[in-house]
């Protein structure tokens, strides 16, 4: 996830793509089939893009519920990375984004300039970046939580990947993250080294934690995994605005970032029901943790969690729906 300037299973990456229903997109953009269109156009087919973190799974597989469901649309969903479900909104292969961690350089591109993608509200979700340890290390070495100690402890998180420093574990290289610039700017013996998806780094943390052992790593809330295993953030220099202007030259800890949703613009204008649907979609970190904890933890399929959570929330989602 980005997280931000991208972010947030036990799971495989495969596993999860056949649990969402995910279905190979043409390779016709919207411009090629026409514009999209509510029932009286005869189109009811809804295109969403599913990352690849669980909290976001979360949102599509509730979204996906009730427009089936509740508003009689088909919904694809398929799973790809964060830049490059930016560029299928914008082209109109996909409808909508439904969590975006920020990303300044695409979203003046589409929304700025080309105006192919407008905005679709605040999903209701602050997600946040930051470099954690386990709180067993950090109450016996208190003084690990000040970046300016990290170096102290390099050897204590070192692995036989990270080359003789300090591992930070980072999850999939999908994720926009600033971790290689701040190493090199605030001059730590660090190494980052991805475990290539979030259910790969999660198995690496339940490990670490198993064995208690120390441990260095790029993480995120909101995640279910933090109701499971306590994690103790490291205070990086404070963020402030424009401090990760530049890629190359971040020194600063990342921002809290309020979670946005994201449309193509043709789908916007004439989706109809769905369209105002998915912008009226808001919920809570609690609510897109309980989901994310019946797929990760309970191990039920992203549609059986959608309809579990449905039905105990009316008074939510009915909030959400079409004004008739």
């Amino acid at each position: 996830m980005i997280m931000r300037n991208r972010t947030r299973a036990i799971r495989t990456a495969t596993a999860v793509v056949g649990a969402l229903g995910v279905l190979t997109l043409s390779a016709c953009s919207a411009a090629e089939t026409g514009k999209s269109q509510d029932a009286a156009g005869g189109d009811k087919t809804v295109k969403l893009t599913v990352p690849s973190w669980v909290g976001a799974q979360a949102n599509t597989a509730v979204a996906e519920y009730i427009l089936e469901k509740e508003l009689g649309y088909t919904v694809k969903s398929q799973q790809m990375g964060e830049v490059l479900a930016w560029d299928a909104l914008s082209k109109g292969d996909v409808d909508a984004i439904m969590e975006d961690w920020g990303h300044p350089k695409e979203e003046k591109r589409y929304v700025e300039e080309k105006k192919t993608v407008v905005k679709g509200g605040d999903l209701g979700v602050t997600g946040h970046i930051g470099w954690f340890v386990p709180k067993y290390f950090a109450d016996a070495h208190p003084d690990v939580t000040d970046w300016k100690n990290l170096n102290k402890y390099a050897k204590e998180f070192a692995t036989a990947e990270s080359g003789g420093k300090g591992e930070i574990l980072e999850g999939s290289p999908d994720y926009v993250t600033n971790d290689d610039a701040i190493i090199k700017n605030l001059d730590l013996n660090l190494k980052t080294n991805y475990a290539g998806s979030e259910a790969a780094q999660i198995t690496a943390i339940k490990k670490y934690v198993k064995e208690k052992k120390p441990f260095l790593t790029y993480w995120w809330t909101p995640q279910w995994l933090n109701a499971e295993v306590e994690l103790v953030e490291v205070k990086l220099p404070e963020y402030k605005e424009g401090c990760d202007a530049d890629p190359k030259k971040v020194a600063c800890a990342y921002p809290n970032t309020p979670l946005q949703k994201f449309l193509n613009a043709d789908f916007a204008k004439n989706g109809g029901d769905a369209a105002e649907f998915l912008k009226n979609f808001k919920w809570s970190t609690e609510q897109q943790n309980e989901v994310a904890q019946m797929i990760a933890g309970e191990k039920l399929s992203p549609e059986a969690a959608a309809e579990k959570w449905v039905k105990a929330n009316e008074s939510t989602w009915k909030a959400w729906l079409p004004k008739k």
